[in-house]
């Protein structure tokens, strides 16, 4: 690898981050990491379902879709919306989570393109619509078991149930990253297993006519939005993880192309057998349903494996997401942006405050229901999504020689094209919000906007210890000219 640094800024002691020297080329290499080696980091396949989690989790959830919609538009939307949300999405994530290879993720990125300002408003608004993400899946799990177990349906034993299930898979978190990782390849093939199943006895049943359905004079455009949203969003969530990635530079783009097809198979062909081999009525299509139509198609025995599996994914998908959420903490305070405390981890590795923390928000947030927490969390994600949008084409413009081990193709105008359709999507999720959710989730990001100017000031007058991490690649120094040869 040919390296040239200039003379010139050899002296300069520091540049804060988020700001590039314009005549220093040096590149990073493949061994540069954002952690101690505290353990085995995670291969390709752990990380295609830990993406898979992130993102899905399978059908579990797209049920409203049929009920706000109807079959035609509910098949279509998963067809098309991948191409103008998640597939861009994931392109962004391939690009900056191998230029940027570190825990953090998504806060790095933007605090190099905007500054530590809006790299911690990014970091605040990412984690609370993470968390919040999180709060579902205690609520999915009971959804689907109190047909079976009504008792779970609400009262006392919901409680006990939810806290009983975040503190065990909470516990799973801490044990460690390849223990996750290996746990969400089992739970996701468990979890898909019961849909091939059902696929093949309904083969009989299957009416194509049934596909075609659609009034577009009753939809539900709201619910229907940001069903689809919430289904096929946070692919950018597995970047806060890249410190643990075995090679990210090369397995990060490999996952997120496997992850994709998973994802999009994952939810279309279910659809497409329940509205097919069922007769429609809209109301029953709500989350939670598909154990009715296994019922229909395979009885008893096949409802209570999609049941299982129901449960298995919901776990698979708490666990994906508390480790990126805690992850990123970890991240953000290895860049000064939290107190020191938060980079603690435990004998396995694992960011033990920012679990800790992350499994408070969702015990606190559990009570509120599926719609409710799908709308918020949305609205939070679309501003997010946005400063990542920005960062992607401000770092093309102002540094296109930087390292970037995957590149998106087109150059400058490519990636302003890329960014095109999913901003026109958010401001479409954005205004069918109601004012509800927009009111709350406007107060969310009004605190972050306080906070970090809190915390700058504690860090002043030393109430509490911020720190940098001495592992980290400084990339506000760093840039590689396009010449380079490795």
């Amino acid at each position: 690898m040919k390296l040239r640094i200039a003379a010139a800024n050899r002296q300069q002691a520091s540049i804060q981050m988020g700001e590039f020297a314009q005549d220093e080329y040096v590149a990073v290499s493949e061994s540069t990491s954002t952690r101690a080696n505290h353990s085995s980091k995670v291969s390709v396949l752990p990380l295609v379902f830990l993406i898979f989690y992130e993102v899905s989790g399978g059908p579990f959830g797209v049920e409203d879709t049929v009920q706000a919609a109807g079959p035609l538009l509910a098949l279509l939307g998963f067809l098309f919306f991948p191409l103008i949300w998640s597939v861009p999405e994931a392109l962004i994530t391939a690009e900056m989570g191998t230029m940027f290879p570190e825990n953090g993720g998504y806060v790095v990125w933007v605090s190099s393109a905007l500054g530590p300002y809006w790299g911690f408003q990014q970091g605040w608004m990412k984690w609370l619509s993470g968390v919040i993400d999180n709060a579902l899946y205690p609520v999915l799990f009971l959804d689907y078991l109190k047909s079976a177990v009504p008792a779970l349906g609400g009262g006392l034993p919901r409680v006990a149930a939810t806290w009983g299930l975040t503190i065990v898979l909470t516990y799973l978190n801490y044990r460690g990253m390849v223990i996750v990782g290996w746990v969400a390849v089992c739970l996701g093939i468990f979890s898909l297993l019961p849909f091939v199943v059902m696929g093949f006895l309904s083969i009989p049943d299957l009416e194509p006519s049934r596909w075609v359905v659609a009034n577009l004079n009753d939809v539900n455009w709201n619910l229907y939005l940001n069903t689809l949203f919430w289904n096929l969003n946070y692919w950018d969530s597995i970047s806060t993880l890249a410190g643990e990635v075995d090679n990210p530079k090369k397995t990060l783009p490999r996952a997120l192309f496997y992850a994709v097809i998973l994802v999009v198979l994952g939810y279309f062909f279910p659809l497409l057998i329940g509205t097919g081999a069922v007769p429609l009525n809209r109301d029953l299509w709500s989350d939670g349903y598909f154990s009715d139509v296994a019922m229909i198609i395979g009885g008893a025995w096949l409802r209570w494996w999609l049941q299982a599996a129901a449960a298995m994914s919901n776990m698979g998908m708490f666990v994906a997401e508390m480790s990126s959420d805690s992850f990123q903490l970890l991240g953000m305070a290895e860049r000064g942006m939290l107190p020191e405390f938060f980079t603690k981890r435990s004998r396995h590795g694992t960011p033990l405050v920012g679990i800790l923390f992350s499994a408070s928000g969702v015990i606190i947030l559990s009570w509120m229901s599926f719609q409710e927490i799908v709308a918020a969390e949305n609205f939070l994600y679309c501003f997010g999504m946005i400063l990542e949008f920005i960062a992607f084409i401000l770092l093309r413009i102002r540094h296109p020689n930087a390292s970037r081990p995957y590149k998106v193709a087109g150059g400058t105008v490519g990636a302003i094209l890329l960014c095109i359709p999913p901003t026109i999507l958010i401001g479409v999720v954005l205004f069918f919000s109601s004012l509800k959710v927009m009111f709350v989730s406007l107060i969310a990001m009004a605190i972050g906007l306080v906070l970090q100017p809190c915390l700058k000031y504690v860090e002043k007058k030393r109430w509490m210890k911020f720190s940098h991490s001495s592992d980290l690649p400084d990339f506000g120094n760093l840039e590689v000219n396009r010449s380079l040869v490795y």
